[in-house]
């Protein structure tokens, strides 16, 4: 009897195990978790927006996470009307007198969030931040939010704070046109009982256009209201971009560059100054 039980099992149980392999095979295999790390785009070359300003002007490039940048700026402070074609010669296109120089880096203090600090040779600092509210690529056109504090005598007198907006529009790969209101207090000097602005509006407008390859036509002017003791801040310039490296020749009518000095106009339509700034990406 045992012996008639014992095959009967080992017939069971053979039948069931095509059956049992069939329903393992068949089962759903394990889950993997595998992290894929998110590409960091912002490292990308952006031809249409290739620095962080335009001249004077932010644009809305952003710096990637991280990473960091550096710019050297220079103003020569002699008008290039100034005397006859010989006397400008002998001073070799202004090269040979003074000139306001400044020193800038800014660092990615997270994806679409920058901060730096920018000094110039008149003692002036200036603290910056910068946020990117969305970028063209997902809208219509680029914003970014700016808010800088300037200071005279090594940021120990004379703050200027600022707060604007940067609205970009991208021309394909061909430049991009900026529009920036951006509003500036303390911008007056004088005592109070003097003038009695203390703030002004300005309505920055700028374009980068790609004439070649690696070259570009930039200009800026940049209007405004309030108090205002100088003109409306203009310049332009052509601009060679070199790997991480960006050089720019530039002629404009006043010779600052900070926020709350460009919130003063420029010097005057009739006098013109030579300047170039050198811009190196670290990424």
């Amino acid at each position: 009897m045992l012996p008639r039980v014992l095959l009967l099992l080992i017939v069971f149980a053979v039948a069931l195990a095509p059956r049992a392999a069939e329903a393992q095979e068949t089962a759903a295999p394990p889950a993997v978790t595998v992290q894929v790390e998110r590409e960091d785009t912002d490292a990308n070359l952006n031809l249409s927006q290739p620095d962080f300003m335009v001249v004077t002007l932010p644009t809305t490039l952003r710096l990637p996470r991280f990473k960091s940048a550096f710019r050297v700026t220079h103003r020569f402070t002699r008008p290039l009307g100034q005397g006859d074609f010989g006397n400008l010669a002998e001073d070799f296109f202004g090269l040979d007198t003074g000139a306001v120089i400044g020193l800038e880096y800014r660092f990615g203090l997270a994806r679409g969030w920058q901060a730096g600090i920018y000094r110039t040779s008149d003692r002036t600092i200036e603290f910056f931040t910068q946020y990117n509210v969305w970028s063209q690529a997902n809208k219509v056109i680029g914003l970014s939010v700016i808010a800088s504090i300037d200071g005279t005598d090594n940021f120990t007198e004379r703050y200027t704070p600022t707060l604007g907006v940067v609205i970009s529009r991208e021309l394909g790969t061909w430049g991009a046109l900026y529009f920036e209101p951006i509003w500036a207090n303390n911008t007056n000097p004088f005592p109070s009982e003097v003038v009695d602005d203390n703030d002004t509006f300005m309505a920055g407008i700028g374009a980068r256009i790609r004439i070649r390859p690696t070259l570009y036509l930039v200009g800026e002017v940049i209007p405004g209201t309030g108090f205002r003791p100088g003109v409306s801040h203009g310049t332009f310039g052509f601009e060679k971009r070199l790997g991480g490296h960006t050089f720019q020749a530039n002629f404009s009518n006043g010779i600052g560059t900070t926020m709350g000095q460009i919130a003063r106009g420029g010097i005057g339509d009739d006098n013109w100054y030579l300047g170039f700034s050198i811009s190196r990406k670290f990424f």
